[in-house]
């Protein structure tokens, strides 16, 4: 069984935010980015999260965090640097739990539940997917998968791993819309807080 940690995604840019941060946007109390980030180390799994920095607030708010940051130096290119990056500090004999840092609804039990989809089937893919099937986030990869990773480009993440790999691909349901809620605008979140409230 391959060791597994946990690669959270931090370094994109917020720019359909209109000048705030969505990272930082405030979540049971905290910034985003440090909920999640704290929901990983409650897994006791190791740690990384690639950052940027044109943002130095994510760094600040992720101060005290037993976790490895990571500087993007070439954030800017898209996601897959900010892949790469995250890939160098994780053993070449790991899996890997990609965990985007704006997914607002996930939460223990879900990485519980994709941890354990792993620990049964350590060679597949994982992939969580909403209750009606629709696939999200998080994704974990076996360690075979690193080259295909670290050889991706541009701002499309994962996705051609994913394609061109797709039989090897385990769907992981998660309740709701926890694998696919992220919130990109002021008014995505302000219509996310209003169903909060709704009864």
């Amino acid at each position: 069984m391959p060791d597994i940690q946990i690669v959270i995604l931090a370094a994109g840019a917020s720019t359909r935010m209109r000048g705030a941060d969505k990272l930082v946007e405030p979540l049971c109390g905290q910034p985003l980015l440090r909920h999640v980030a704290q929901l990983a180390l409650g897994t006791g799994l190791p740690v990384v999260v690639t950052l940027s920095a044109d943002y130095p607030a994510r760094a600040a708010v992720l101060e005290g965090l037993d976790l490895n940051p990571i500087q993007v130096e070439n954030a800017g290119d898209g996601m897959g640097a900010s892949l790469r990056a995250g890939l160098s500090g994780v053993p070449a004999g790991d899996a890997i739990m990609v965990l985007l840092a704006d997914m607002p609804e996930i939460d223990a039990a879900d990485l519980a539940a994709m941890l354990a989809a792993f620990r049964a089937s350590p060679l597949a893919i994982h992939r969580a997917c909403n209750a009606l099937g629709v696939p999200g986030h998080p994704v974990i990869f076996p360690p075979w998968a690193r080259a295909a990773l670290m050889a991706v480009a541009g701002d499309r993440g994962a996705k051609s791993v994913l394609q061109a790999h797709s039989q090897a691909i385990r769907p992981v349901t998660l309740p709701g819309d926890h694998a696919t809620t992220d919130l990109d605008t002021p008014e995505d979140w302000a219509r996310w807080r209003e169903g909060l409230r709704t009864p």
